[in-house]
């Protein structure tokens, strides 16, 4: 088999260069990079052998070349992984050697985490935790958001992380808009003000949302994020292992009665390597919780014209039940 996508080279490999390549076989595996990172590859990569190519070689020929050299007769890659247009120039170059897709061989395993790979999404958890208690002690009437999200993003870099992702920070009308960019808008009393980040520390990701006022709430905000709220905390208190997906998603909707309308994105997903890692929680998915999967509970009410709320926590699955791992407050929260 080859894999192509980074998130699961990375994974099977501890190879984290931008161009890297795996071949599996029942009894040997090999990793495939170019001469960027010769030196990178041997000494991140302990579990295989490493091997690297040259311009003026076409990655295509080397790859080619490697599994002519493994005996392979038959090829597969993770149908999800390659577009059409280099599945025609891998099949070409691999001839006479069989290139055909298979589905969730290898991005299904990395659901379930690791001793370590759970320690280290802890460790990116407490992080974001840390980062809305530093934030929002700038968050007032005036501030900007561009100004927020800055801060979010050099808190990060200035505690050794990376970004899971761009922040979202958004206010007013702007937080109707569940994936809205920060602008020069200033905070206004009466604002929802919506924050989504997360920290990628030691390869592994956190991702957090938290909902704010602005100096007031009113009673229909105080209805809607209570109602949010309640919603959240029912698919938490559901998440147990053997729980399908699609059932959790359909507690949240429950709860959140008449504002169901207002809620048009998925429940959450796999969290891990990348932040929408493998697994979703919606009302058509097939996946069922297990032990030592690590997920997103982001339900949201985005009403246009008025504004938005979303809540999100990042849970581990464990053998009787769950462990939320992010703890900032989130209870309704009025600041200046």
């Amino acid at each position: 088999m080859l894999i192509s996508d980074t998130p699961t080279v990375e994974w099977i490999s501890a190879f984290t260069g931008s161009l890297g390549f795996v071949i599996l076989t029942p009894n040997d595996a090999k990793l495939i990079t170019d001469s960027r990172y010769t030196i990178q590859a041997q000494e991140q990569v302990n579990e295989m052998p490493t091997v690297s190519f040259s311009s003026p070689i076409k990655v295509d020929d080397f790859i080619s070349k490697q599994a002519q050299d493994m005996g392979i007769k038959n090829l597969r890659f993770h149908a999800d992984a390659e577009n059409y247009q280099r599945v025609t120039a891998l099949r070409t170059a691999l001839s006479p050697i069989a290139f055909e897709p298979v589905e969730n061989v290898i991005t299904n395993l990395r659901m379930v985490k690791s001793e370590s790979e759970i320690a280290k999404i802890r460790a990116a958890c407490k992080l974001a935790d840390t980062c809305f208690e530093h934030v929002s002690r700038l968050i007032r009437q005036g501030a900007v958001e561009f100004d927020i999200q800055l801060e979010i993003e050099f808190y990060f870099r200035r505690n050794n992380a990376e970004l899971a992702f761009s922040p979202i920070v958004v206010s007013g009308k702007n937080s109707a808009k569940p994936h809205g960019h920060a602008s020069e808008k200033r905070l206004e009393v009466g604002d929802f003000l919506t924050m989504d980040f997360g920290a990628r520390l030691a390869g592994q990701c956190s991702d957090l949302t938290r909902t704010v006022v602005i100096g007031e709430a009113s009673d229909r905000s105080r209805e809607i994020y209570g109602k949010v709220l309640s919603a959240q905390e029912a698919a938490i208190n559901a998440m147990t292992p053997g729980i399908e997906a699609s059932e959790l998603d359909c507690i949240v909707r429950t709860e959140l009665g008449d504002l169901a309308q207002y809620f048009g994105h998925g429940l959450g997903h796999g969290l891990g390597s990348v932040v929408h890692d493998v697994g979703r929680l919606t009302a058509t998915s097939k996946d069922i919780l297990a032990e030592n999967q690590v997920w997103t509970i982001e339900p949201g009410v985005y009403i246009p014209s008025f504004g938005g709320v979303r809540i999100e926590d990042d849970v581990l699955i464990t053998a009787t039940g769950h462990e939320i791992l992010t703890h900032a407050p989130k209870q309704l929260t009025i600041l200046p």
